[in-house]
């Protein structure tokens, strides 16, 4: 396994994990690398220093714990946003987007459902559309 730093033409900064360098290059050459703040398949290898054993400090599980709870109640409140305020329109989520993106439909905020390839047509198409982050479970059900 291979561990590279990425970053999407949106200057978003993460992680992903290959089997192989190659394996990054297949993947990445059929535009199945994507940036999982954005979604953009236009992502590139950052530099890099190699990992040596020992020079890294473990972050203390509290502040690990500490930002997990702060990421989760985030995708807590983005998706709480987008429920309160966009309309739901089920799997026509693709239909809808295009229609509103290219005039024949009322602009409006939307938000529903669509397959990973009604996505990549979408973004092939010039047409915004970002993933909604899933309901985190609620901390009271957390182990």
């Amino acid at each position: 396994m291979i561990r590279y730093a990425l970053h999407c033409d949106l200057a978003h900064e993460f992680e992903a994990w290959f089997a192989s360098s190659s394996d990054y290059d297949v993947q990445s050459a059929r535009g199945l690398v994507q940036c999982p703040a954005c979604g953009s398949s236009a992502v590139s290898k950052q530099i890099m220093a190699p990992a040596v054993a020992g020079t890294r400090k473990a972050a203390a599980p509290e502040l690990a714990a500490k930002m997990q709870t702060m990421m989760m109640q985030a995708a807590r409140e983005v998706r709480s946003h987008v429920e309160q305020n966009f309309e739901y329109v089920g799997d026509a989520f693709a239909r809808e987007a295009r229609d509103i993106h290219e005039g024949r439909s009322e602009r409006r905020e939307i938000y529903g459902e669509a397959t990973p390839a009604e996505v990549r047509k979408l973004r092939d198409d010039g047409v915004p559309c970002a993933p909604l982050p899933p309901a985190p479970p609620e901390p009271e059900k957390l182990n």
